[in-house]
């Protein structure tokens, strides 16, 4: 029995997460980034070049997150071609990756190394005794998954072939 190559191998993968969904995802993450900007003390005490290096800087994050989780999945669903990419489940399993990592990250670095604080307009979830903000969970349950539907539907547009 032949098995199919993996989803590296797949020329139209490659280019959907290259030119389809990082780019979707870069651009919702830097609107989703400067959205919340209130939602930390940084807004109201950093001079606006540090506002604007660490919204840069925060973007980038995002986007390295968000081609680990999907190159993650990837590997741990053994996808093969893009068109037989199972979407929904890729797109659920993302926002999974994404939110556990954001969890951790949000968590060492407002508890543990101090790196950023939330403002008192951050809703906030109470995970035994650590404060982890909702905006960041709530970006890595949704902007994994639109920017997968964006991208398949600009590469598509764009006359790629069709997928089921």
């Amino acid at each position: 029995m032949e098995t199919e190559a993996p989803w590296f191998r797949d020329r139209a993968a490659r280019r959907m997460i290259a030119f389809h969904y990082l780019p979707w995802l870069a651009g919702l993450s830097l609107a989703w980034e400067l959205a919340q900007l209130p939602l930390y003390t940084l807004w109201s005490e950093a001079s606006a070049g540090y506002i604007a290096f660490s919204v840069a800087h925060c973007t980038a994050g995002d986007v390295l997150i968000g081609a680990a989780a999907l190159t993650l999945v990837l590997a741990a669903a053994r996808e093969g071609a893009l068109e037989r990419w199972r979407w929904g489940r890729i797109a659920a399993l993302t926002a999974i990756a994404g939110t556990a990592y954001t969890a951790f990250s949000e968590w060492m670095n407002t508890e543990v190394v101090g790196n950023w604080a939330y403002s008192s307009a951050m809703p906030t979830l109470d995970l035994g005794g650590t404060e982890i903000g909702w905006t960041p969970l709530l970006q890595w349950l949704l902007l994994p998954a639109l920017a997968l539907h964006l991208g398949r539907k600009t590469c598509q547009a764009m006359g790629r072939p069709r997928w089921t």
